[in-house]
């Protein structure tokens, strides 16, 4: 009787628990993101309304396509790509919402052959909350 009591109580607590996600209030803004390259921590910038991204990275400014595909993912394509590995399509997936931040998840669309095809993790901080 007692390990069911613990079970119960374990089962309520772990139930009760609900990640916040609003996506929407992510659709549009200034955003920036940092990220660990070896071991230098670099950051870029990002205006993003509905449908398109622009990027400033390292003094490099890239404009993406948006297409959203319900209100918490969303893939992004290099509107002038330069290589093939530019041409490859992004999906990314908002896992959890803060006040100003974003957790997401982020992988290449299509895998290459004999290749996996690595979920990465970040944060976003949108800059311009109103």
């Amino acid at each position: 009787m007692r390990y069911f009591y613990y079970l119960l109580c374990s089962l309520l607590c772990c139930s009760c628990y609900n990640v916040e996600r609003s996506c929407e209030d992510f659709k549009t803004g200034t955003f920036t993101f940092q990220q660990l390259v070896g071991t230098e921590l670099v950051s870029s910038t990002f205006v993003r309304n509905d449908s398109i991204a622009i990027e400033t990275y390292k003094g490099v400014t890239d404009t993406f396509s948006v297409r959203w595909i319900n209100n918490c993912e969303y893939i992004m394509r290099k509107l002038n790509p330069k290589n093939t590995y530019d041409q490859q399509a992004v999906h990314f997936k908002i896992l959890s919402t803060t006040e100003n931040t974003y957790l997401f998840e982020f992988q290449m669309v299509v895998k290459k052959q004999n290749q996996e095809n690595l979920v990465k993790k970040g944060t976003v901080t949108k800059v311009n909350i109103p």
